[in-house]
């Protein structure tokens, strides 16, 4: 049977310590770049809105964590993010190597602006 997390502490809390603390990075990366983004679960996943519209959303994977979607960006941007797309709006970041937290910062910031035109 599949757990249906109902916050973003439940999802945290079902993972191991070490990807726990990613987890919690992650989301505290994403609050400092969009602080007014409300933190919600949408399809059993960490998900952050602005204006009742999903932004970002992430989950822990057996190697990675996943984050969905990619935004459109500048050229600099999509030259980072590059690496670690993997399908349509779809990027992965592996445990094997340290998480790019700036580029999720901006990953957040960047779909902010492509969804609420801000």
């Amino acid at each position: 049977m599949t757990t249906k997390f109902t916050s973003i502490d439940e999802y945290i809390a079902g993972h191991s310590p070490e990807v726990q603390e990613i987890l919690q990075r992650i989301r505290s990366t994403i609050k400092e770049a969009v602080p007014e983004a409300v933190e919600t679960i949408a399809y059993n996943m960490p998900t952050f809105a602005v204006d009742k519209k999903s932004i970002v959303q992430f989950a822990a994977w057996k190697t990675h964590i996943g984050m969905y979607p990619i935004p459109p960006g500048d050229m600099e941007f999509a030259a980072a993010i590059d690496p670690y797309r993997t399908e349509k709006g779809t990027a992965r970041f592996p445990y094997a190597t340290p998480l790019p937290y700036p580029l999720i910062a901006d990953l957040a910031r960047f779909q902010v602006a492509s969804v609420l035109g801000r």
